[in-house]
């Protein structure tokens, strides 16, 4: 670790360097006050994508600060701001989650148990990837190898501050259900104490941003490959390794209806979330899920996303974010966003178009990369206060208080389009 994970096209050094610093790193640095003129684009900013273009929109005409203020007997400041907020069922004190992270070599071993630690730390929902269990283990015999589903879930709960805040969200795939992963979790003693406190939730994945349509793929030595040569379809690199590609499932309003319902009948005790690729009917598929009893839905941008695609898909397929928000962040149910998050303003924009919370994907990964014991906190602590200063700059005191009207310009939006949630942008 420590320098040694890599994140091409990604504001790599500038994750790292809030990783170090925190707080610090939402400032230019310090030695450079007063003698530099700084204007918009200071910081290592993300290529651009429809988001980006997006401005905050501070009013002139605050009546959200003067009931603050009445309230306070004094001016408010930034530190009155609630980032605390409800996220799929869990209370977690930011508005803020870890996206899944499966069996890819960037996400495993001790990366992934210090990822989890820290998530647990931090009171934040941590969402354990698919694909963990077929390819790295369940990690219920023979110790805990750091690797195995078991051992992160553990690490998070070593790094919790108490039963109050957040939880853990075990996702499964195609591939997962033939594991059986909820069943063994379900029954797991391991998984009682995240029972007993409300903390469990099960996600349900129909694709990610990076590729939708596609399913798990994965590099595998020719030795390796053979062991799953029946269960897989195979393809030959010209390096000699094997592309191993697995099914994304098949889903239709009955079907992910049907889905949902067994899930709230057969784990009753475990809430129920569902993970949607930027597909063009996103905002059509989550109020079916949210109708069909979901305790949240999250929407993956083509912006996010760290598996393993042909380029094509990566620059090509699927919606961006902004386009999923518009679609989605209606207000009918819990919505959460993922797609290059990893500082305040990106965040705030997702919040005030309609998500409760935000994912940090390969931000999280990195900044544990940089520092295995802080850097995801320190991270968390940058986006918490630059979330702070942007939703008190607007006027507000609550992060759940944010709506369309604090950001801007939005793309021409034809009300048929939002009804039926297909492609919004005019």
């Amino acid at each position: 670790m420590n320098g040694s994970l890599r994140a091409p096209g990604f504001p790599e050094e500038a994750v790292r360097h809030r990783a170090r610093t925190g707080i610090e790193a939402a400032f230019p640095p310090p030695g450079d006050y007063g003698s530099t003129l700084y204007g918009s684009g200071w910081s290592a900013g993300a290529r651009e994508d429809p988001l980006e273009r997006l401005r905050l929109l501070p009013p002139v005409f605050m009546e959200q600060r003067l009931e603050k203020l009445i309230d306070l007997g004094r001016e408010p400041m930034p530190a009155d701001v609630r980032t605390d907020t409800a996220i799929g069922g869990f209370a977690s004190r930011l508005p803020v989650y870890v996206s899944a992270f499966g069996s890819t070599a960037a996400a495993s071993g001790d990366l992934g148990t210090a990822l989890s630690r820290q998530a647990g730390r931090l009171g934040i929902p941590l969402v354990l990837g698919e694909n963990v269990v077929p390819v790295l283990g369940y990690g219920r015999l023979g110790g805990r190898p750091s690797r195995a589903l078991l051992a992160r879930m553990e690490a998070y709960g070593e790094g919790a501050d108490g039963d109050t805040y957040g939880g853990v969200v075990v996702q499964q795939s195609t591939e997962d259900a033939d594991a059986e992963v909820w069943n063994l979790v379900y029954s797991d003693p391991s998984a009682q104490p995240f029972l007993t406190t409300g903390r469990l939730a099960f996600e349900l994945k129909t694709g990610q941003g990076a590729k939708p349509g596609l399913g798990g793929m994965t590099l595998l030595e020719p030795g390796t490959a053979a062991t799953v040569a029946e269960q897989y379809a195979l393809r030959r690199m010209p390096d000699g390794r094997l592309l191993r590609a697995s099914s994304p499932g098949t889903y239709t309003e009955e079907i992910l209806r049907q889905q949902i319902n067994l899930m709230r009948n057969n784990y009753p005790r475990a809430r129920v979330w569902v993970k949607l690729h930027p597909g063009r009917d996103v905002g059509a598929a989550a109020r079916v899920a949210w109708a069909a009893g979901a305790d949240s839905v999250t929407v993956d941008g083509a912006e996010g996303g760290t598996g393993w695609a042909p380029g094509g898909f990566l620059d090509h397929v699927g919606l961006p974010l902004l386009d999923c928000l518009l679609a989605a962040g209606g207000g009918a149910g819990c919505l959460l966003a993922s797609g290059r998050i990893w500082e305040g303003a990106r965040a705030a924009k997702c919040l005030a178009l309609g998500a409760r919370a935000v994912g940090l994907g390969r931000a999280a990964l990195l900044a544990v990369d940089e520092d295995p014991g802080e850097g995801l906190v320190r991270l968390a602590a940058c986006l918490e206060l630059e979330l702070a200063m942007l939703v008190s700059a607007l006027g507000k005191y609550d992060t759940d208080t944010l709506d369309r009207d604090d950001v801007g310009p939005l793309p021409t939006v034809r009300k048929e389009e939002v009804t039926r949630g297909e492609s919004v942008r005019g």
